[in-house]
């Protein structure tokens, strides 16, 4: 059984770029255990609300499944042996079935998490097949199974049980018990730990965050879970799907969302986009972390998606990019005076000061090694790219002692390799002379034509998300409040200083 405490959790490098399987993966393997028995709508012990933190794995091996407890158990399994039967659950069920979904969600709300927990009179398992359907009583279900799952006396729903309601279940019903939502999806992830095998909750949870939203634009709680277990298990091709969608609404009524729900799943969303070397949308992922609002003081995490956001900006443009105005000052100021700051610096060209700094112990607490040792396989690339804007032809020689190599072959494989991925347009001679030229175009008419549709589709929603922002009650609100004294509205560009091109955020004082 898992006491009420969380486990204890370690998460994988955010920079390590393995290769991870494909989506969703099997879990058919998985086990359900005995427990978990954590306080229902606790998420703060589930989801990492500082940094490093964030970074540490989100799930580790709990207690073996205990003695009769088999992989894979018959969803006709009674609960007989550790819940007495109690006819009041089948007096339950047998009202909620002639009751409004409304009424359901009261009556099932008034009941306790013992008796949810519990079996029917003769003893037999309420999630057994055949006994309730998913499509018609989700109610019934999600408040059986999550108190089931949070509960330390009574055994685990198989997990063929979990995966069929998650894929089966009414969305529209459900939504009228966030929290049980929320608690399901805990419990899955509680469940799967506690049985040594966290990628079985993948599968579940990429059921519940297709499923339950009204759209797949929509913020909820299940989306950092899902994240965090998709990192934890390294599993991150799971995630993409999910990914490829951006966050554009968030309602509170059908989640019961927190602001640093919002802060982990973008910075998951970038630990996995990182991970497969998608460098462009982890950026995307890792500045919305860093850069959303805060009041006095930013939240650990944002600083630790900052310390990514520069790494990625290294590897993927060979140059500091400046952070967006509205970013916090204090997050700007706590990077000036780290070691991502002076690598930033001092990046690509002094390829010594590089090596030293990137000894500073902080890169391995921050378990930002894997994105640092990337940046620092890149710097002959961007020295090479450097050298096109000076010279037409170029012995590979004279190319190796400017970028500080002593090998010829392996300036050699470099300029191979960034050739055929498109970086760079150049020749080399049976007499080792490279000469540049400009790399072949990567885009064609249809891909142009789907950038611009693309982008008229982004200018409408950002249309429409600004005509509906100066509507809402909290805007004239504010602009009511303001009206007589305009140069309030101007605060935060004098805070964070004016924008500029890349670089500009390192330059010095």
């Amino acid at each position: 059984m898992m006491s009420s405490a969380e486990p204890s959790r370690t998460t994988p490098s955010a920079s390590d770029p393995t290769a991870a399987p494909t989506t969703p993966p099997d879990s058919s393997s998985a086990s359900t255990s005995t427990t978990p028995a954590a306080a229902a709508t606790d998420r703060a012990a589930s989801i990492p609300t500082t940094a490093p933190a964030a970074t540490a794995a989100i799930a580790s091996a709990a207690p073996p499944t205990a003695p009769g407890s088999v992989a894979g158990a018959s969803v006709t399994a009674t609960t007989a042996t550790a819940a007495a039967a109690d006819p009041a659950l089948d007096a339950l069920l047998t009202h909620v079935r002639g009751a409004t979904p409304a009424g359901q969600v009261s009556a099932l709300t008034l009941a306790s998490e013992a008796l949810l927990a519990g079996a029917l009179a003769d003893g037999s398992d309420p999630l057994a097949v055949g006994v309730l359907t998913p499509e018609v009583d989700t109610l019934a279900i999600l408040f059986i199974m999550s108190a089931r799952l949070h509960n330390a006396q009574t055994p685990d729903p198989s997990l063929e049980a979990i995966e069929e309601f998650c894929a089966r279940f009414d969305p529209e019903k459900a939504r009228l018990a966030s929290s049980r939502v929320t608690m399901l999806a805990n419990g899955i992830v509680r469940a799967a730990d506690s049985i040594a095998n966290p990628k079985a909750a993948i599968s579940p949870l990429y059921d519940l965050i297709t499923r339950y939203p009204p759209t797949q634009a929509h913020l909820t709680v299940i989306h950092p879970i899902f994240l965090n277990a998709c990192v934890s298990t390294r599993h991150f091709t799971a995630a993409l799907p999910v990914l490829a969608t951006p966050i554009l609404n968030i309602d509170t009524s059908i989640s019961d969302l927190s602001y640093n729900d919002h802060l982990v799943y973008h910075y998951a969303g970038g630990l996995a986009l990182a991970a497969l070397k998608r460098w462009r949308d982890a950026a995307d992922y890792f500045e919305i972390c860093a850069t959303a609002p805060a009041q006095q003081i930013p939240a650990a995490i944002q600083l630790e998606a900052c310390k990514k956001l520069v790494l990625v900006h290294l590897i993927l443009y060979g140059e500091a990019v400046q952070l967006p105005k509205y970013t916090h000052a204090v997050l700007v100021r706590m990077l000036r005076n780290s070691p991502y700051w002076s690598f930033a610096k001092a990046y690509p060209q002094q390829h010594a000061s590089l090596q030293g700094i990137a000894k500073n112990e902080i890169f391995i607490s921050d378990k930002n090694t894997g994105l640092l040792n990337q940046a620092l396989e890149r710097v002959p690339r961007w020295l090479i790219k450097r050298l096109t804007s000076t010279y037409l032809t170029l012995s590979l020689r004279d190319i190796a002692n400017d970028i500080g190599l002593d090998s010829i072959d392996e300036v050699r494989e470099i300029l191979v390799d960034m050739v055929a991925s498109g970086e760079l347009g150049a020749h080399i001679s049976v007499d080792g002379t490279v000469t540049f030229s400009d790399p072949p175009s990567q885009y064609s008419k249809v891909d142009i034509d789907r950038a611009l549709l693309h982008a008229q589709a982004q200018a409408k929603l950002l249309q429409d998300t600004e005509r509906k922002l100066a509507a809402s009650k909290e805007y004239l609100t504010k602009a009511v409040r303001h009206k007589d004294d305009p140069g309030s509205w101007a605060g935060d560009e004098d805070l964070y200083g004016p924008p500029g091109g890349r670089g500009d955020v390192w330059a010095d004082d």
